[in-house]
């Protein structure tokens, strides 16, 4: 093939690519300013429904949808490597072996109750899937991070983030006077609110709000909860593979099923980022600018989705999601505190 047919092939791609791109670079760049001057709603939350406004209200014609569908699924799997290059592994370990009982127990209560629940409800599997693990994990980036896995359709992950942000601003509101008349102690606060609310920021608000200890505690307690993000990817990954592989069985396909192809190799890259940094080899000068690089790209990710969510699709939906994000969110809370009182950390 010669280098001008080569060009012919890539740069209509770049073409297509720029408008939804740069529309979502725009609106994600608007998302990150609004979300300084309004930190406990946060740029990637902002930039969604800023996302499903656009789509929703101006409806951009079919130009912009390669770009925004670019964005959607690889600058979100970019910005899952980037946030590894902030989390240290080593500056967890000893909260996190503090926590990990509490953790587990919550995680473990809050896809029980997610199954469960769903099924009651009726809520679809992939759905189901995404409520569970942004309420289990860390909101927003959990749900961000299984997407390219599970591959559920754009609004589902709107409604889903958009549901999570929900019951994470009623947690930062509720959680601190609740914690008062419980009269938690500083670490024990701490310890709930790193289990019991899923966004980081609205954990560091809740938390810096009850004391500073408190604050603390439950940042720690959160980054360490985010990591178990991987064993859940590579989890799900396996259970896509298999059905993947009973699929083809079963329409006797002659294509060879590849795990390959199907294996999340961003979240491999995410740990390579994540041991580079608790090696010591990223500088402490640059290590801002990666955050808010990383920021700014699951930013960018989200408002993507936002573009693609359909607002007649979420609607239909109706208020089962909802009552499934409410249901799995309280099972949560209620158990990190059930777990704290067996062990004698309250």
């Amino acid at each position: 093939m010669t280098a001008s047919s080569i060009a012919t092939l890539v740069h209509p791609t770049l073409r297509m690519r720029a408008p939804g791109l740069l529309l979502a670079t725009g609106i994600g760049l608007l998302a990150l300013l609004l979300g300084r001057w309004a930190p406990l709603i946060g740029g990637p939350v902002i930039g969604i429904v800023l996302g499903i406004l656009v789509r929703n209200l101006l409806s951009p014609g079919e130009r912009w949808n390669p770009g925004i569908a670019f964005a959607g699924k690889k600058v979100l799997q970019w910005s899952i490597i980037a946030l590894g290059f902030g989390l240290s592994l080593s500056q967890v370990a000893k909260t996190g072996l503090e926590s990990l009982s509490v953790t587990l127990v919550t995680m473990s209560v809050a896809f029980l109750a997610a199954w469960l629940l769903g099924r009651w409800l009726g809520v679809h599997d992939k759905l189901m899937v995404l409520i569970g693990v942004g309420t289990a994990i860390c909101g927003g980036s959990a749900i961000a991070a299984v997407t390219p896995i599970i591959r559920p359709d754009d609004h589902d992950t709107a409604f889903a983030i958009s549901t999570i942000f929900l019951f994470n601003l009623v947690a930062v509101l509720v959680f601190p006077p609740l914690g008062h008349l419980m009269n938690l102690s500083d670490l024990g606060f701490g310890l709930w609110a790193g289990t019991a609310i899923n966004d980081t920021s609205s954990v560091v608000a809740a938390g810096y709000s009850y004391s500073h200890a408190a604050g603390d505690y439950a940042t720690i307690v959160k980054l360490t909860r985010a990591t178990l993000i991987i064993p859940v990817c590579l989890a799900l990954a396996l259970v896509v593979a298999a059905r993947e592989k009973r699929r083809h069985a079963a329409a006797g396909s002659t294509s060879k099923f590849s795990l390959a192809r199907i294996f999340p190799w961003f979240i491999l890259w995410f740990l390579v980022a994540s041991a580079v940094r608790t090696a010591g080899l990223i500088p402490v000068a640059i290590q801002p600018a990666i955050h808010l690089l990383a920021e700014f790209l699951i930013i960018v990710a989200l408002t993507a989705i936002g573009l693609s969510a359909n607002l007649r699709k979420m609607a239909a939906s109706g208020a089962r999601p909802i009552l499934l994000g409410l249901g799995v969110w309280i099972a949560v809370a209620v158990s990190s505190l059930v777990v704290q009182l067996v062990v004698g950390r309250l």
